[in-house]
């Protein structure tokens, strides 16, 4: 599988490059050389995803220049970057941090005038791998390929895996059979700022740069203006607080919603665009079970399904922390104390958005969402097929089928609703994929998957406006 493995509906945006990192790279990363490869072979080309950007153009061969032997693209970052950040790693506070094996190699603008970068996993070594080989396992980029898939499909807002490379190197690594196939992957992502870029300025006292980086989000990553009667509102971090709280409240809810366990929370995995990204020991649920964990890592079950909503208002609580050198503590705390509410209804519009209906109201709604929690619960059924067999309220029986019937269908009809099953990315299932790819070299079922999953994602319509950042216009419209 060299590219999207079906024809997409897209709209080619004309390329245009940005170099608006370059006006705080001094201070916030370091440029570096990115590895060279024994070789290079395209395992993946998400011409979805470059069409977005003015990039699907490329030929195979330009393609592996700039997204394996990181050729420059033109008029945009003329050397890689390694951002440097600190950050709370399983809530103890580390400030050795830093893009350890990846950078951003190139800023871009789409459509619609919004920034976006190209992001690297297994580029090499930087200045901040502590000892690590800068590399990146094939089934490792093939999991980021699924991970983004899906949950671009279930109406997250996610980086979009933009190109997987294999790299001709062998890997040893604790957690996979070894040696392994490498790779090298790039991300297509709106920013790559974390709370932990913040953290490490706070810490290390540089109050300007903090500032600046304040201005610097502001401007490349706009949003609605606070509530009306929020405190200190015209003050700048204050003003961001906000935006990052409703962003990371929303992509708490699109996780649970997708029945999603990211795994690693951590504040240097927290992007303040509210985007999820950067996947590593990711799970689907295969039961509604608020205690199921991802990480083997994870022994005291800090970063579970049913923690994650915490872990996100946690690390927010960190952002106003680094924050206060540049605005007081009371403005601060009520941005961080609307995270409960704006979560509560982020659950709501996107698990009707799941389920097809139409909204009744803030109480109908939730107490929708509890009922059907509790069928998932007592039935011991997978988010993924309760959402498929009730789509439009379907199939229910007693209590839920009468709550489901007082609600109006919604979203498109379409004949995946039909099918017995939807697409799953279970842990099985994805060991499949791989075990397909590491003993026959057969990339056919991995291609047959990503078509599934984008059928389910043109089944379930639009995604939900991601909260926090400025509203666009409908397709076609000025």
């Amino acid at each position: 599988m060299r590219a999207d493995p079906q024809p997409v509906a897209r709209v080619d945006a004309p390329y245009r490059p940005e170099s608006a990192l370059l006006e705080i790279a001094g201070w916030l990363g370091d440029q570096v050389r990115p590895a060279d490869f024994p070789q290079t072979t395209l395992r993946w080309r998400n011409d979805r995803a470059a069409g977005a950007v003015g990039l699907a153009g490329l030929s195979d061969a330009e393609w592996i220049s700039h997204f394996a032997r990181f050729t420059p693209l033109p008029d945009t970052l003329p050397e890689p970057l390694a951002l440097r950040y600190h950050g709370h790693q399983f809530r103890v506070y580390n400030p050795d941090l830093g893009d350890g094996r990846g950078f951003t190699f190139a800023q871009v603008r789409d459509g619609d005038g919004r920034l976006l970068e190209l992001g690297t996993k297994g580029s090499g070594t930087t200045p901040w791998s502590r000892a690590g080989d800068g590399r990146l396992t094939l089934k490792g980029a093939v999991r980021e390929i699924l991970a983004t898939e899906m949950l671009e499909a279930l109406g997250v807002n996610t980086s979009k895996t933009l190109s997987v490379i294999e790299t001709g190197e062998q890997l040893v690594r604790g957690d996979e059979p070894s040696p392994t196939r490498s790779a090298v992957m790039v991300r297509l992502s709106h920013g790559h700022i974390r709370i932990g870029s913040f953290q490490r300025l706070a810490a290390l006292g540089e109050h300007d740069h903090l500032e600046q980086l304040v201005a610097y989000c502001l401007r490349e990553f706009p949003g609605p203006p606070p509530p009306a009667d929020a405190i200190d509102a015209d003050v700048p971090a204050v003003r961001l607080m906000h935006l990052v709280v409703a962003r990371l409240a929303d992509l708490a809810a699109s996780w649970m919603v997708a029945g999603f366990v990211h795994g690693v929370l951590n504040t240097d995995n927290m992007n303040v665009t509210g985007e999820s990204f950067d996947y590593g020991p990711w799970r689907w649920l295969p039961r509604w079970d608020p205690a199921f964990t991802a990480a083997y890592f994870d022994h005291a079950g800090l970063y579970s399904f049913g923690r994650q909503p915490e872990a996100l208002y946690w690390n927010c609580g960190q952002l106003a922390i680094a924050m206060r050198p540049l605005a007081e503590a009371p403005p601060l705390m009520a941005a961080l104390e609307r995270f409960g509410p704006l979560y509560m209804a982020n659950v709501a519009r996107r698990w009707l958005w799941r389920l097809g209906l139409a909204s009744r109201g803030d109480e109908a709604d939730a107490a929708l969402v509890a009922a059907c929690e509790a069928a998932m619960r007592s039935g011991g059924e997978s988010p993924d097929a309760f959402f498929h067999r009730h789509r439009f309220g379907r199939n229910a029986t007693g209590p839920l089928a009468e709550l489901f019937a007082a609600f109006a269908p919604a979203g498109p009809d379409h004949p995946l609703w039909q099918d017995t099953a939807p697409p799953t990315l279970v842990i099985d299932r994805v060991e499949d994929l791989w075990t397909a790819i590491a003993n026959r070299n057969d990339w056919d079922p991995l291609a047959r998957q990503i078509a599934e999953i984008r059928r389910l994602g043109e089944a379930l319509g639009p995604a939900p406006i991601p909260a926090g950042h400025l509203a666009l216009p409908p397709p076609g419209l000025p």
